[in-house]
């Protein structure tokens, strides 16, 4: 019992001693722990305080610096001020002198301003005394010498000018006559159409007396429907078999006459099978007109165009100007304008399809207002052609000012094919007072003796009174008459002006 006692208490005393061991070696170790974070404190409280006095000395040393430089600048534009200042005053002092030599002139111009006016009053009074007896010994106003002076000079200056115009006038007339005298007859001579005269009535043969009878129908009632579906009159005479229609529109012209000769070959004629085949005609004239347009396109070679202007172009065949088939004459026209470009090196197709195009405007009825070359530029903007092809076709009768050489030549080719012999006629009546109003305008001016209208109103012959005008007043009053005349008159090509002038001296020996 007393040694298991004692193992116990040694075992206790052994743990004991142990547990004060361990004690003693953390309470060791705990001291060393704050003794190295005491050294580490101080050392970084030293380290701290030397970093305070490096930065501290570093921001005296950044301070010494910039005030240093900022002493510097000052003083630098202390200098510039003065020097400045230096030559603000030496600028006050050059004005001072300038503002006294300039009092010094004003005195001097002052002093001549008063001699001057003297002068002047003196010159005025020996002027007007020299002014009077100039009137006197010249036997005429200052206001009458000065009229005749004006005159002279105004007809010295007219010479003059006339003399240089005709220089001018002479050598480009030399040149553009071979020019162009070469460009037209190549495209004449190279376009040979035929022409169908057209007029407002179409006469239809019978195959017999008879079938008049048979058109009129009962109480006048066959021709009463045939007209009235046709939009036409029938004309019934005393021509052997033969009757008339009449009518200002073409088409309606046409497609009565294709129902009249379907009716008389038919030989049933009554007022349903004219209206059946009034309907039938009217689809034929239609393929017509459809016929028509693409023609005109094959034929110059045009052939991307839009269907609805190439049916607008077709109507163009029922249609004429003067006598002159509308779309014979646009065709014949392109063909020259393709020439012309061709020899003025430009754009050919362009230049024929401004040309074939530029006559559509005839194509549509008169409930459209307007000139035929504005309704035309108008259809053909709407149906997407192009700015130079619309500008041409508005241009070619001058309602918009030509600006492209394509306009231009739609307007000679126009003309050339519109104006040669033969290709348009004119009513008679038209005719002699075109050619009355030529010779009137021509002798309303002074020195005219004799006018003659020649060539059927395409030249003017003036004769004028040599002891009245000379050569170079016979020029001016050429130059006037034809600007008169194109102001005045409308005619297709142009009008030569001629001015003759004929002095005959004789004497007789004895």
């Amino acid at each position: 019992m007393e040694i298991v006692l004692g193992l116990v208490l040694g075992l206790l005393a052994g743990i004991g001693i142990g547990y004060l061991i361990r004690r003693t070696m953390a309470e060791r170790q705990v001291a060393s722990a704050e003794n190295r974070a005491r050294t580490l404190l101080e050392d970084a409280r030293r380290a701290s305080e030397a970093a305070k006095r490096e930065a501290l000395v570093e921001a005296k040393d950044e301070i010494y610096r910039i005030r240093a430089e900022a002493e510097g600048e000052l003083k630098q534009r202390r200098a510039e001020s003065d020097r400045k200042e230096q030559r603000l005053e030496q600028r006050e002092v050059a004005l001072d002198q300038r503002v006294t030599s300039l009092d010094r002139k004003e005195e001097t111009a002052e002093t001549r301003l008063v001699e001057i006016a003297e002068a002047g009053i003196e010159l005025e009074r020996l002027g007007a005394a020299a002014h009077t007896e100039l009137e006197r010994v010249a036997g005429m106003t200052a206001q009458d010498a000065k009229q005749v002076l004006v005159q002279q000079i105004e007809d010295g200056a007219k010479r003059d000018a006339m003399l240089i115009v005709r220089d001018l006038e002479s050598q480009a007339r030399e040149e553009a006559d071979k020019r162009a005298r070469k460009i037209v007859s190549i495209a004449m001579q190279r376009v040979a159409s035929e022409l169908t005269t057209e007029s407002t009535v179409t006469t239809v043969t019978l195959p017999s007396e008879d079938m008049k009878g048979r058109i009129i129908g009962r109480e006048g009632r066959n021709i009463r429907a045939f007209e009235s579906a046709t939009g036409t009159n029938l004309i019934i005479d005393d021509a052997p078999e033969a009757v008339v229609l009449s009518c200002f529109d073409p088409i309606r012209r046409e497609s009565a006459r294709l129902t009249l000769e379907k009716l008389v070959s038919d030989g049933r004629i009554q007022p349903a099978r004219i209206e059946d085949l009034h309907e039938k005609s009217k689809d034929e004239v239609e393929r017509a007109i459809q016929e028509g347009g693409e023609w005109a396109v094959l034929e110059t070679g045009i052939t991307d165009m839009h269907p609805e202007l190439i049916r607008v172009l077709g109507r163009l065949k029922f249609r004429t100007s003067y006598g002159q088939n509308v779309l014979r004459h646009v065709v014949e026209a392109s063909h020259i304008a393709g020439m012309i470009a061709a020899e003025l090196g430009t754009d050919v197709a362009l230049a024929k399809r401004c040309t074939l195009l530029h006559d559509i405007g005839k194509a549509v009825t008169h409930e459209i207002e307007g000139s035929h070359a504005i309704i035309g530029a108008e259809i053909a903007r709407r149906l997407k052609e192009s700015p130079e092809v619309c500008h041409a076709i508005e241009a070619h009768h001058n309602e918009v000012e030509p600006r492209t050489v394509e306009a231009v030549i739609t307007q000679t080719a126009d003309a050339v094919s519109g104006a040669r012999p033969g290709a348009r006629r004119e009513t008679l009546e038209t005719y002699v007072k075109r050619l009355e109003r030529l010779e009137e305008i021509a002798m309303e001016f002074e020195g005219v003796d004799k006018v003659y209208a020649m060539q059927a109103g395409r030249e003017v012959r003036v004769m004028v009174k040599p002891d009245h005008v000379d050569d170079l007043q016979a020029e001016v009053i050429a130059r006037d008459i034809a600007k008169k005349v194109e102001e005045e008159l409308q005619y297709p090509g142009q009008i030569r002006i001629m001015t003759i002038r004929e002095t005959r001296s004789s004497s007789y020996a004895k």
